[in-house]
């Protein structure tokens, strides 16, 4: 079974930046669509971007588009997440997980990992 394991979170200033990271174990990391999801507390867990196995396709959601960058290296079997322009309201556990394709990217089928927590606060 493939493994997740998110890192790379902390405490930020509004407008800062963070960089994420999200190493995967197994085999067929590129043949899969890869994605961030966070959940802020007392909230569900919501899409943040999704890219595709050969990079060629890229998702964001509304409030981070123009702030956030995901990007994967197929031959360290990673996926990233760059930050910038911090928010207050991007504060939540941020975790990575797969799909199939692009297509199916918002309701992903891998098992969740423990995520990483993203706390932006002056």
């Amino acid at each position: 079974q493939v493994q997740l394991a998110e890192s790379g979170g902390g405490l930020a200033q509004p407008g800062g930046s963070l960089r994420l990271s999200c190493a995967t174990s197994g085999r067929a990391f590129s043949s899969y669509a890869m994605g961030w999801f966070r959940q802020a507390p007392g909230k569900e867990r919501e899409f943040v971007a999704g890219i595709s196995g050969g990079s060629f396709s890229i998702l964001y959601a509304d409030p981070v588009k123009g702030r956030f960058t995901i990007s994967r290296d197929n031959a360290k079997n990673t996926l990233y997440l760059q930050m910038s322009s911090l928010k207050p309201e991007d504060t939540a556990i941020y975790y990575c997980n797969r799909a199939p394709t692009i297509g199916l990217i918002r309701t992903p089928t891998g098992s969740w990992g423990q995520g990483t927590q993203v706390t932006v606060s002056s």
